[in-house]
């Protein structure tokens, strides 16, 4: 990806990220989004800011470790599960976090099997790779915590097991990806419909 395509990227990023805060998946400030800036770079969310209301200010850049390449600049507190997306999945252009009921609760509730299965949908031919309903997905789930080089030793299993477009961090959220802003915002809308369809078959209500 050169220059000028980052910037073309960061502008649909910013307006899917206003749709996502808009529909709720945003709550009080939460959530971070990248794009792959070029080979060894990322475009990441500045801490705090939002996210119904970005612009290209509220990103800054940083290298494949999550170090800061702006200084006085702070980026997303999670900013290590981003790099770390980006170093293990290199076809990866876009990483979206995002937190919703059924994200948060649904991760909560199956954090035990360290996973949920989906199987069955219509919908999981929205993820790249799959081209039929009569398949089964499993979605990784970790503990949470607020050390973020824990939370990335613990999903990193999951990385050299299978291929997967996202991940939950239980009673948190979502971490979905694609080789763009548009595969990365279609794979994380299947997930959250899929979510919320199961936690309708348990009798939740979102």
């Amino acid at each position: 990806m050169n220059f000028q395509d980052a910037n073309a990227e960061l502008e649909r990023l910013i307006a899917c990220t206003a749709k996502l805060a808009a529909a709720g998946l945003t709550p009080a400030t939460s959530s971070n989004f990248s794009i792959r800036a070029d080979a060894e770079n990322c475009l990441i969310t500045v801490s705090g800011r939002d996210k119904g209301r970005l612009s290209a200010d509220d990103f800054m850049r940083v290298d494949s470790r999550g170090m800061a390449l702006e200084p006085g600049r702070t980026s997303s507190a999670e900013t290590l599960l981003h790099t770390q997306i980006y170093r293990e999945r290199p076809e990866a252009g876009a990483v979206m976090h995002t937190h919703s009921l059924a994200q948060t609760l649904l991760s909560m509730r199956h954090a035990n099997d360290g996973f949920i299965e989906i199987k069955g949908y219509e919908l999981l031919k929205a993820f790249h790779g799959i081209k039929t309903h009569d398949t089964a997905i499993r979605i990784p789930i970790v503990a949470n915590s607020q050390d973020m080089n824990a939370l990335c030793e613990a999903i990193a299993p999951a990385f050299a097991e299978t291929a997967f477009w996202g991940y939950l961090i239980a009673g948190h959220g979502l971490y979905a990806w694609g080789r763009d802003v548009e595969e990365a915002h279609r794979h994380l809308d299947a997930f959250e419909f899929l979510l919320t369809a199961e936690m309708t078959k348990l009798g939740f209500r979102t």
